[in-house]
């Protein structure tokens, strides 16, 4: 018997971009979506077209790129914000309006300040205005896990009408739990007239830690879409995880009548992207992608699976994209090669300019590592952040000093200015450790009058030559930007890490929350 198609819907980059300090720029949102693509994601969320013209283009810019996926914008039950996604999704080769209203008593009461008959006749306007620009239409019930049931049957009765191919019941709040969720999934459906005729959709969020436990639950019920991030990326404590509901799905086909189309070999390189581009990292823990999800220490678990895999290995980490490669490439190596690699990693560059940087820094730490690998190279493409005509600030030249009884010291050479103008500044400072007199130094000459959020350092691979990604999260006027840097010193990344979020600030605001 064949199994059921479960379409995953792909809310990274709307929802997941809603984490303080995980705004993406146009191009960045762009890599990722074209790695979601590459994944086989059925539905790319790809942002909210009317929160800022900033949205609206990365929207349009990724309907206009992607092929095999699915291009949805999201847009509030009101006339602007569905004209703004209609418009943004125009280009797409296939593309969603995903319309939403809230339909609890406390956001009707307190948010809204809508009486019920207004919300229904709203959610109707907005998905039939929806209907002109496309003939797929979502429709969410925002906290339909506080709403009143009878209340969501007739509200979904009303939009099923008007046209909507996909209803979408979310547990906003992350209050539910998988018993209580799969019911009122089995209700709804049981109980909405033409139920039959749209495709049933979960949205969770992770506020107890049951996203992805109440979206199987939903699946069991009969849902055939699950909205999820990568890295259970999103708001407060995040949304159900892509790469759990997959293999959870694939892994326990004898439970489950549907499975999806990802390519699960593509979920480990859409993680690392993913943390690169927002400064999430993964913990080591995390299911599936975390650096101790094959890992095993106890010497019991390692005898069974060296006598045999699945005595304590449920899935098989070469299937959702674990490697073991090493680019055994060096500082005689060419340029096709590192090309060939780069292909290899679905690594894509805006531009033979682009290559030839980033293998200028290859060559770089060619000279400093002895062994260079997979996860060297993300990090090498990671310092691309930032285009040339907005990276105000280098790192010309840098000298570190700290000894016992002494103050820490840093000296900077930085290239300051924007094409010609550009002019180079000697400055240093002192500081309570090396990096905090880097970062002094730093702000000496851009006076940037940011605060720093949040400083964190990881080791891309093993070993002490190992290159260490730093990431730092500065806060100003509201905005909220993340610098990364990786070097195989881990003041120098520090500085890198901290110049990069100076020259995001320096670009302007990319994206405004609907939120703020």
């Amino acid at each position: 018997m064949s199994k059921q198609h479960l379409t995953i819907f792909d809310t990274t980059l709307r929802d997941g971009e809603q984490s303080p300090g995980a705004a993406m720029t146009k191009d960045e949102k762009l890599r990722i979506a074209r790695q979601l693509e590459r994944m086989r994601v059925d539905v790319i969320e790809a942002g909210f077209p009317a929160a800022s013209p900033g949205d609206f283009e990365a929207v349009k810019a990724i309907a206009e790129a992607i092929k095999e996926s699915t291009v949805c914008g999201l847009a509030r039950a009101n006339d602007n914000d569905v004209q703004k996604a209609g418009e943004a999704i125009k280009p797409a080769r296939s593309g969603r309006i995903h319309t939403f209203i809230a339909t609890s008593p406390i956001h009707m009461e307190k948010k809204l300040r809508m009486s019920p008959d207004q919300v229904v006749e709203a959610a109707v306007a907005a998905v039939k205005l929806a209907r002109r620009y496309t003939d797929d239409v979502e429709f969410s019930a925002e906290d339909a896990v506080r709403s009143d049931f009878a209340f969501l049957c007739r509200v979904f009765d009303a939009v099923i009408k008007a046209g909507a191919t996909t209803i979408n019941v979310p547990d906003t709040v992350g209050y539910s739990i998988p018993e209580v969720w799969g019911e009122r999934m089995r209700q709804l459906i049981e109980a909405v007239p033409a139920a039959d005729k749209v495709i049933w959709s979960t949205h969770c969020h992770n506020d107890l830690g049951l996203a992805v436990a109440n979206s199987l639950s939903a699946v069991l019920a009969g849902a055939r879409q699950v909205e999820c991030t990568i890295n259970g990326l999103g708001e407060r404590a995040g949304n159900a995880s892509l790469e759990e509901v997959v293999m959870a799905v694939r892994t326990r086909g004898d439970l489950f009548t549907c499975d999806t189309r990802i390519d699960a070999t593509q979920i480990v390189p859409a993680s690392r992207l993913v943390s690169q581009i927002t400064g999430y990292a993964v913990q080591p823990n995390k299911a599936v992608v975390g650096a101790n999800a094959f890992a095993h220490e106890s010497g019991i678990h390692q005898d069974g699976v060296l006598k045999h895999r699945e005595t304590y290995e449920i899935m098989r980490a070469e299937d959702v994209g674990w490697t073991n490669n090493r680019l055994t490439l060096g500082k005689l190596s060419g340029r096709s090669a590192f090309r060939s690699r780069l292909k290899e990693l679905g690594i894509e560059l805006a531009s033979e300019e682009a290559l030839n940087v980033a293998f200028g820094h290859f060559k770089e730490l060619a000279d400093k590592k002895r062994e260079i690998f997979d996860e060297d190279i993300y990090a090498l493409i990671g310092d691309e952040t930032v285009t040339p005509d907005h990276e105000r600030y280098r790192l010309v030249s840098s000298m570190f000093h700290s000894e016992t009884g002494e103050s820490p010291r840093a000296r900077l050479t930085l290239s300051v200015g924007r094409g010609e103008a550009r002019v180079e500044q000697q400055v240093d400072a002192v500081g309570g450790g090396p990096v905090d007199a880097t970062f002094k130094a730093i702000e000496k000459v851009a006076a940037s009058g940011s605060d720093l959020l949040l400083y964190s350092v990881n080791a891309i691979t093993t070993g002490t030559d190992a290159q260490g990604e730093v990431t730092v999260r500065l806060s100003k006027d509201g905005r909220i930007v993340n610098g990364q840097g990786a070097d195989t010193d881990i003041i120098v990344a520090s500085a890198k890490a901290y110049i990069n979020a100076l020259n995001k600030l320096e670009a302007g605001p990319e994206r405004v929350n609907p939120q703020v």
